[in-house]
């Protein structure tokens, strides 16, 4: 799963999933029979009645009008969602993971006529796996992408570490932590450590041990992945 990171006002950092090629398809296909069970009913629902040539229209315009304007109207009114990408858990979002405006949402609903419709999805299929942000042509107009909202955890992002059977602690004011603040450590030491930021990781020391109330009397990283083995050593063996 692809994935790009977005720096909020706040400056924090948040990384967001983009939805797979195959999960829009999929979404997009659930939206159509929806779009077609609609037309099913509506037919079902005139089949029976004779119509004048006004009626026709009525009924055209029954039909044509919600198709025309169906993703523009539920991903309007329905945060970036339609019932197939709600399905799904996906999302229309900006790319800096704002909300879109209306404009946004008609723009890449306008240009659906060009990258969908008129190549039958084939502009769109290759623009999102060529872009890199999961973006058709009207996603890179807007700059709006799709996101997924599914919840992916792995042993990295939980606060489990492995330590040895004999593994010996050595800050047992380590449970002045919560589960969520080690978490938080433990993600930001490793983001750190990944990026080979080491400012951040010293910064993260000193916070880390002034709260603890103890000397930082070895290397920040080597403090840090102590901190985070001891709180499982602690909490594991109450």
């Amino acid at each position: 799963m692809e994935n790009f990171q977005i720096e909020t006002a706040q400056n924090v950092n948040i990384l967001q999933n983009i939805a797979g090629v195959g999960e829009r398809i999929v979404a997009y296909l659930l939206d159509g029979l929806i779009m077609g069970f609609y037309v099913f009913i509506v037919i079902m629902l005139f089949s029976n009645v004779n119509l004048s040539d006004d009626y026709y229209m009525i009924v055209g315009m029954t039909i044509g009008l919600p198709l025309f304007l169906y993703h523009l109207l539920w991903e309007t009114l329905w945060n970036g969602r339609s019932p197939g990408k709600a399905l799904m858990k996906l999302r229309v979002v900006k790319t800096d993971g704002s909300k879109p405006a209306f404009s946004n949402y008609m723009l890449r609903w306008l240009l659906r006529l060009i990258d969908i419709t008129a190549t039958s999805g084939g502009l769109a299929l290759v623009t999102i796996l060529f872009n890199g942000k999961g973006q058709r042509v009207g996603d890179i107009a807007a700059s709006t992408t799709v996101i997924t909202e599914k919840q992916t955890v792995n042993f990295a992002q939980t606060i489990l570490m492995d330590i040895p059977e004999n593994y010996e602690p050595s800050y047992p004011q380590v449970t002045v932590f919560s589960d969520s603040e080690i978490q938080t450590i433990k993600n930001l030491f490793m983001e750190a450590r990944h990026n080979g930021n080491h400012n951040v990781i010293l910064k993260l020391a000193n916070r880390v041990s002034s709260v603890m109330e103890v000397k930082l009397e070895e290397t920040p990283i080597k403090f840090i992945d102590k901190v985070i083995k001891d709180y499982n050593y602690y909490t594991q063996n109450m």
